[in-house]
């Protein structure tokens, strides 16, 4: 009886949006609606994100970097969709607008777990982290096309140089 309910049980996980690796590149190889197709490459991005964070904790560098890889490949395969749909992205947000906050907690948690990790093995995590931040900056440029391109937090504006006719000790 137990056995007959634990497989109903985990039958209805799967069923309830656990989808595996294989079905998403499935769903992503077949779908021709590009918004959609994008979605489902941020959900493959999100599974190797959670690999990512297995491996780490678990003290399976290489294997880490292989899912990181994979992960920003899936994003970046979502941002090049998302492109050569199109779609406006400031009139038409769906897609550009999931890709956008999805980039945005991916950096977070990247920059969380390079946190957790040994100096030496932060390197991959931090060039991960500052390539979608990258990424991110133009998605929402496409999206808010009249705005200047937004600036990385790693590379704060120049101070201002102090004017010749301003005062000695203000300098």
């Amino acid at each position: 009886m137990c056995l007959a309910l634990a497989g109903i049980l985990g039958a209805a996980c799967c069923a309830l949006g656990r989808e595996t690796e294989e079905q998403l590149l499935q769903q992503i190889q077949t779908e021709p609606n590009p918004v959609k197709k994008a979605k489902d490459e941020i959900r493959l991005a999100n599974l190797k994100l959670t690999q990512v964070q297995q491996a780490y904790a678990q003290g399976h560098m290489e294997e880490g970097v292989k899912s990181l890889g994979a992960m920003t490949d899936a994003l970046k395969a979502a941002w090049k969709t998302l492109q050569d749909s199109g779609r406006a992205a400031s009139k038409q947000p769906q897609g550009f607008r999931e890709l956008e906050i999805a980039l945005r907690e991916d950096v977070r948690a990247l920059q969380d777990l390079a946190h957790t990790v040994s100096y030496l093995d932060r390197a991959p995590l931090e060039k991960a982290a500052q390539d979608l931040d990258q990424m991110r900056s133009e998605v929402l440029h496409a999206q808010f096309p009249g705005r200047p391109p937004r600036t990385l937090k790693s590379s704060p504006p120049p101070p201002p140089a102090p004017s010749p006719e301003s005062p000695p000790e203000a300098r």
